[in-house]
């Protein structure tokens, strides 16, 4: 695709969000990395998408939070709750033990609330909530989800004070340096993938097929594989 195509399609993003979506080689190098190098993990993501994104969008909007949040999931764990980084960051949102801790994500040897797709979108959702009023600007929001915000204030006083996000950048490390680039990438390719050719892959499960069933007791899984007539694997 010419140059023109991507500036036009990020100014048409940027009308509609508080983010400001900009179109840059760094940028253009993540789009690439997505869509040119890797069509069939979007097209994956685009039908995951159909199963989380329900739930994200309407986390988000209790929270009063933009609705383009939810594609920081897909930089974060590529939509896999059960996704764990090297540095023990884990689950969709990536949350690291102490800061779930925090927001009520415990974590036992059995149970691991960062897993759990609702109690960790309400968690994000507090944390954007509580970076957004330390910054109030949501380019700086995504560094600080990233990086910290311990770090991103070291970044903005060693880049003078300045506080646009992309004067600070040079400042940051170089995971945090990506990670807004990475994350105006997969906007676009959200919202542009069938430009390239590129449909879902529809999930094995849709949203409205699932529920919650709440044990009180010990239950045989060969038993509640035949209530819910499911097969016991």
């Amino acid at each position: 695709f010419a140059t023109t195509h991507y500036v036009q399609a990020f100014k048409e993003m940027d009308k509609k969000s508080p983010f400001h979506f900009v179109y840059n080689e760094p940028v253009r190098a993540y789009i690439d990395a997505y869509i040119v190098k890797n069509p069939n993990k979007v097209s994956r993501m685009l039908g995951l998408a159909e199963l989380y994104y329900p739930l994200f969008e309407e986390t988000l909007d209790r929270y009063n939070l933009p609705l383009e949040l939810k594609h920081l999931a897909i930089v974060e764990s590529a939509l896999n709750p059960h996704a764990r980084s090297k540095s023990g960051a884990t689950g969709l949102w990536q949350f690291m033990y102490r800061t779930g801790k925090i927001y009520d994500l415990n974590a036992t040897s059995y149970l691991d609330d960062r897993k759990d797709p609702f109690k960790s979108t309400v968690a994000a959702c507090e944390y954007f909530k509580y970076l957004y009023e330390m910054f109030g600007d949501w380019q700086l929001v995504l560094a600080a989800y990233n990086g910290g915000p311990g770090n991103l204030l070291k970044a903005i006083r060693r880049a003078g004070g300045k506080r646009d996000y992309w004067e600070v950048r040079p400042f940051l490390r170089k995971e945090t340096q990506s990670y807004v680039p990475a994350f105006f990438a997969v906007n676009y390719f959200m919202n542009h993938a069938a430009d390239h050719n590129i449909y879902p892959t529809k999930p094995v499960f849709l949203g409205y097929e699932l529920d919650s069933v709440i044990v009180k007791k010990h239950t045989n899984l060969r038993t509640l594989a035949s209530v819910l007539q499911m097969d016991y694997e």
